[in-house]
């Protein structure tokens, strides 16, 4: 289950950045970045920690 919402932020994320990309906006495209980031960032840390 905990994986799962790093999974949805990272698809939310992309979606967001296609979003921009069509709506020509480079804030919401920068925004959709940061949140893929910040999923992945999050991810690994769940992973190493539940080693």
């Amino acid at each position: 289950m905990k994986y799962f919402a790093v999974i949805l932020a990272i698809a939310l994320g992309v979606a967001v950045i296609v979003y921009g990309g069509h709506d020509d906006s480079p804030g919401a495209q920068l925004i959709g970045v940061l949140l893929i980031v910040g999923a992945v960032v999050l991810g690994v840390r769940m992973v190493r920690r539940s080693r």
